[in-house]
Parts: C-alpha cells; structure tokens; sequence
C-alpha cells in the first residue's frame, strides 16, 4: 500500500496547475479515495455554495491500492457537491486513470473555480499543464479522441 503524498490542484479561473502535498493525516484517518476525498471537499467546500457555481470542486481521487498489482488496483473515485442532493456524490471507475495517476506521481487531482476559456488537463509523466481546447468545443467524444491523440503524438 502506498501514496505518493501528492495532490495536484488545478484552478481553472487562474489557470494553474499546483503540486501541494497529501495531508497524510487525513490519508491515515480516512483510509481510501472516497473517504480522502469526502474529507477534502467537506474542509473545502461551503454547504452552501452552488453545486453548479465555480466554489465547487470536483476531485478525482486514488486510495493506497491504486496502481498496484491488488485485484482493485484500477479504481479511483470523482468526489463533489451534488446538483441533485446538494450533499457529497462519489462515483467509483475502474481502467486505466487511477493507476495513470499514481505513476505520474498524484494521489489526487482537485479541480476548483470556472475557466474563462475551454481548457484540458494535460498530464504526461509528472509534468500537467493547462491547454486551450477551442478547436474541440462541440466535437463528439470520437472526434476529440482523435484530434488529442494527432496532436500528442500518442497512437
């Protein structure tokens, strides 16, 4: 079992993309990514702010499993206020992304705030960056599949 003790933070009205590290205390306490990142969203998040506005985050989350050969290696979980229940709503995925965020060096990955412009996340390695997504506004998901995979040279 194991963390990285890393969190990459992602503001998207300020357009940055900050390491910080895991308040491994909290890793301790609530052992796993739904109850990490429960913890985070409720010491970051007011109650009462919009669940649709910009003052809530969305947090992608792995626990001391993930990237490991265990039989739940895969899983991670995306943690934030709900628009239909105005409480916390955790989803729970397996494939590739949880493990993928382990080796690039990140236990979690919190988005907050609103982008003035169409942005994506770009993670290659331990480097992420912030990168206009203009040109794939109102492309299907096959369409931006493609053009993201032309435009990083990944096959």
């Amino acid at each position: 079992m194991s963390w990285t003790g890393q969190i990459l933070r992602v503001n998207l009205t300020a357009g940055t993309v900050t390491p910080e590290p895991l308040n491994m205390q909290w890793a301790q306490q609530y052992l796993g990514q739904r109850g990490l990142g429960t913890k985070y969203l409720s010491e970051e998040v007011d109650p009462t702010c919009d669940a649709l506005g910009p003052d809530n985050k969305l947090i992608m989350a792995t626990g001391p499993l993930t990237g490991t050969p265990a039989a739940t290696g895969g899983r991670y979980s995306v943690i934030t206020k709900s628009p239909l229940t105005g409480t916390v709503a955790c989803s729970n995925s397996g494939g590739f992304i949880g493990a993928e965020m382990k080796n690039a060096g990140w236990d979690m990955i919190i988005f907050e705030g609103r982008s003035p412009q169409p942005v994506y996340l770009y993670v290659e390695n331990d480097r992420a960056e912030l990168m206009p997504a203009d040109d794939l506004w109102g492309q299907s998901v096959w369409k931006a599949d493609e053009m993201l995979h032309k435009k990083h040279q990944d096959p």
